[in-house]
């Protein structure tokens, strides 16, 4: 795919293990152009981004500063887009600076509040500029869940367990919420009560949603992200699952997400919603 205009495309979290892939994906596309990278970590203030992912240099020295960057990004003729692989305890706020100055976020940082996720719909509808949340960039966790939503019209007993690296700072995961989610929109209710439950260590039992649907977490170094959907019924247990073995598998719904989310006006939640 080629565009005259490369779309120019901030990185924030750029150090980080998904921000290096997305360095690597937005300079090998040709509509694309590294436009910054912006990381917190002091390592790495001033490396070239390009040499720091294993490119050749590509004239883009990462800084600490997002203001800076979105400033100067506003003054561009064509919209910016900025994606976001930071933290939850920053994404919200690096949201609302980007859509001030009219930078449109492509979001894969997990852990946004209802309360944020409702307040960063409203600005972004006032501001007329699209916001992509995307839980998981993944095509075969889109096609997951959507076998899950499938399967849950024939079960009625359901649980979730989502694996991922130790060093993931939020759970239960945003895909794990978002497949519970997608389920509890059907409006059933699961895991009708067999006996009067006690849990002898808390949290024994995983989280509980509006869905009365359980979601377990696992934390261990060697793993990257993992989701298993389990439908239980009598004398059957059928089982869906979804394996990452290398992040490269998230770089083609980033780059549709950056492609996407210049023609959209409002915030959309989910990678389904612009396959």
């Amino acid at each position: 795919m080629s565009n005259a205009t490369p779309i120019p495309v901030i990185v924030t979290g750029a150090a980080g293990k998904m921000g290096r892939e997305v360095i690597k994906a937005v300079a090998q596309a040709d509509d694309l152009r590294l436009y910054a990278a912006v990381d917190r970590n002091p390592d790495v203030f001033s490396l070239d981004a390009g040499e720091l992912v294993g490119l050749a240099p590509l004239n883009i020295e990462l800084t600490n500063e997002l203001e800076p960057v979105l400033a100067a990004a506003a003054q561009e003729k064509q919209p910016c887009v900025m994606v976001d692989f930071t933290h939850p305890s920053s994404v919200y706020s690096n949201i609302r600076s980007a859509i001030a100055y009219g930078v449109y976020p492509v979001i894969g940082t997990t852990g946004l509040s209802d309360e944020q996720m409702k307040d960063l719909t409203e600005f972004t509808e006032k501001a007329s500029m699209g916001c992509l949340v995307i839980p998981n960039f993944s095509i075969g966790m889109v096609l997951l869940q959507q076998a899950a939503v499938q399967a849950s019209q024939y079960f009625d007993h359901i649980e979730i367990i989502e694996l991922h690296h130790n060093q993931k700072a939020d759970a239960p995961s945003g895909t794990a919420v978002k497949t519970a989610q997608l389920l509890g929109d059907l409006g059933k209710t699961y895991n009708p009560a067999i006996v009067e439950e006690k849990e002898h260590l808390a949290g024994a039992r995983g989280s509980l949603g509006s869905e009365n649907i359980r979601i377990h977490s696992v934390r261990l170094p060697g793993l990257i992200a993992h989701q298993e959907v389990l439908f239980g019924a009598p004398g059957q247990l059928y089982t869906l699952r979804h394996d990452t073995s290398d992040r490269a598998c998230y770089m083609p719904g980033v780059l549709l997400s950056i492609r996407t989310v210049t023609q959209l006006q409002t915030l959309i939640y989910g990678l389904e919603k612009i396959l």
